[in-house]
């Protein structure tokens, strides 16, 4: 460690990019939209495009729709032949 604090290990890194400056407008409006900071979203699409498999966004997750009750216990516990006489029954 030196006497700044630093002990050499870099974890970020300036980088001079050149962007289409429609690009550029886009991504600050954007950025601006979401409340972020230009950095940020960068980085973010960035990660999305080198890691697409981890970063895919946000999951879907189905609504609960299951109904009070014991659901196909009972039947699930007939033979065969039981099932077919329930299913026939008047």
């Amino acid at each position: 460690m030196n006497k700044y604090g630093c002990t050499g290990t870099v974890t970020h890194m300036k980088t001079t990019v050149e962007i289409a400056d429609s690009l550029l407008e886009a991504a600050k409006a954007e950025a601006l939209a979401r409340g972020v900071t230009l950095r940020a979203l960068i980085e973010e699409g960035l990660e999305r495009v080198i890691d697409p498999v981890t970063n895919k966004g946000p999951t879907f997750t189905l609504p609960d729709a299951s109904v009070g009750g014991c659901g196909a216990q009972r039947w699930h516990k007939l033979s065969d032949d039981q099932r077919v006489e329930a299913m026939y029954a008047p």
